[in-house]
């Protein structure tokens, strides 16, 4: 119930600022949005994680916009999250940027340019790591076998189980 009003409030405010962004999105904290939200695009079934900045501006400008001929240099550039995609935490979004359909964003990645459809992205700058259907298949690869109805009751205790303390 709470979880519900707390996300519709999310999504209300975020709109109201003018930012494009589907019903059906996870946000899981508050992005930064900077000063322009209504240049960000967020398509269906998105998740944004804590902490992702939308940066729509380079602001670097105002060391040189007081030259006479620069006085007219504005650099902005619209955001585009495509359908289906994933943003991990404190990743960055510059100015111009389009992430593709079905694409991941690692946690910490500076994204300066677009990441084509279907790819995992990461690193400062960011920059491809995989395809998605690689990093699925390695994920599938990589899980360690639990019992599903014990994580289903407590997740915490199986975690543990899987994950104990070192000492």
């Amino acid at each position: 119930m709470i979880i519900g009003f707390l996300k519709r409030f999310v999504l209300n405010r975020l709109k109201k600022n003018g930012m494009q962004i589907a019903e059906d999105c996870r946000m899981l904290g508050w992005p930064n949005l900077g000063t322009e939200p209504y240049l960000v695009s967020i398509g269906r079934h998105v998740t944004i994680t804590s902490r992702v900045s939308f940066i729509t501006h380079d602001g670097g400008t105002w060391v040189f916009r007081e030259r006479p001929e620069f006085l007219h240099v504005i650099k902005y550039g619209r955001i585009i999250v495509h359908d289906n995609c994933f943003i991990g935490f404190s990743a960055i979004l510059l100015p111009g940027v389009s992430i593709g359909p079905n694409s991941v964003v690692a946690a910490g990645a500076v994204v300066a340019n677009d990441v084509p459809p279907g790819e995992v992205w990461g690193g400062v700058p960011a920059r491809r790591i995989c395809t998605v259907e690689e990093y699925s298949a390695r994920a599938l690869r990589d899980c360690p076998l639990y019992d599903r109805d014990a994580y289903r009751r407590d997740k915490k205790r199986e975690l543990l189980k899987l994950f104990p303390y070192p000492w």
